[in-house]
């Protein structure tokens, strides 16, 4: 059992409860060079600490998820606020039954989320956050908006936002090149786009924005800030997370996708059903490769 998306108090609250191992998550665009020295000072926290999971590390900015007990991560917070640039991260909590990583990586990148633009840089511009609820509103309302999904193809075959845009991509890295056969017309109304929880959006904003696009909003906190803050509405199916988890629904809490082992794509429960479905073995989307 896990869940996400919760607020300090409903964290707090949880933990002195005694239950499973807490988890946050977190990143931000902000100019690092001193990089390469910050990796040391971050992995010896950590290992103080007794915290597992990932950081990364760049010189556009950090990205982590780590797991923990409760008072080990108030403590990385604590070091994260002691650096400015750091201070303020807004952060994502869960709990598991289980501690989800098996090691501690402080990992240096080229970036943190990789497209490949080196002149794309969202610490220094970006493109404007839309609420949730605006965003909501705006679709109760019927507007004239385009919405606009940067995930990868098999993100979106577990769910979407209705009528969103689908570009098929495999990677994010793809997206420059495919925003290329968005009609014309969609430059002269509202575009509205969302990723998980924020990150990719950063950088797609910045993207679109260079091709032309007049109107260029992200969905502020994502997908998870959505469920957060306003739940289901507009949305069909679950959202696709890049851990243990696999899919939360929009009650955030862990649904029964599952991955295939062998190729890793994730299995909706009628995928599981179906007879190239074999645990450790094949599934649908990959079965063509065994034959």
């Amino acid at each position: 059992m896990s869940t996400v998306g919760m607020t300090q108090k409903q964290f707090n609250l949880r933990n002195c409860m005694g239950e499973g191992i807490s988890n946050i998550a977190g990143y931000r665009f902000v100019d690092l060079p001193d990089r390469d020295e910050l990796r040391k000072p971050f992995k010896e926290v950590c290992t103080s600490l007794d915290l597992k999971g990932t950081i990364l590390l760049a010189h556009e900015g950090i990205n982590f998820f780590l797991a923990g007990s409760e008072p080990s991560l108030n403590g990385f917070i604590e070091f994260l606020n002691g650096d400015e640039r750091f201070a303020g991260i807004r952060l994502k909590y869960s709990f598991t039954d289980y501690q989800p990583f098996n090691r501690m990586n402080v990992r240096l990148k080229k970036e943190i989320i990789s497209i490949g633009l080196d002149h794309v840089q969202p610490a220094r511009r970006t493109g404007p956050v839309i609420s949730p609820t605006e965003f909501k509103q705006w679709l109760d309302e019927g507007r004239e908006v385009a919405v606009l999904d940067t995930r990868n193809d098999y993100e979106i075959r577990l769910g979407t936002f209705q009528n969103a845009i689908d570009l098929d991509i495999t990677s994010f890295r793809s997206f420059p090149k495919a925003i290329e056969q968005l009609p014309d017309s969609m430059k002269d109304i509202p575009v509205v786009m969302f990723c998980t929880g924020g990150i990719r959006c950063e950088k797609a904003s910045v993207v679109m924005m260079d091709a032309g696009f007049r109107d260029v909003r992200q969905l502020g906190g994502g997908i998870l800030g959505y469920f957060e803050e306003v739940g289901e509405a507009h949305w069909d199916g679950d959202c696709f997370v890049f851990d243990h988890r696999v899919a939360v629904n929009p009650e955030l809490d862990q649904s029964d996708v599952v991955q295939c082992f062998a190729c890793r794509q994730p299995l909706t429960v009628e995928e599981q059903q179906s007879p190239d479905y074999v645990i450790e073995v094949s599934c649908p989307h990959c079965i063509h490769l065994r034959s």
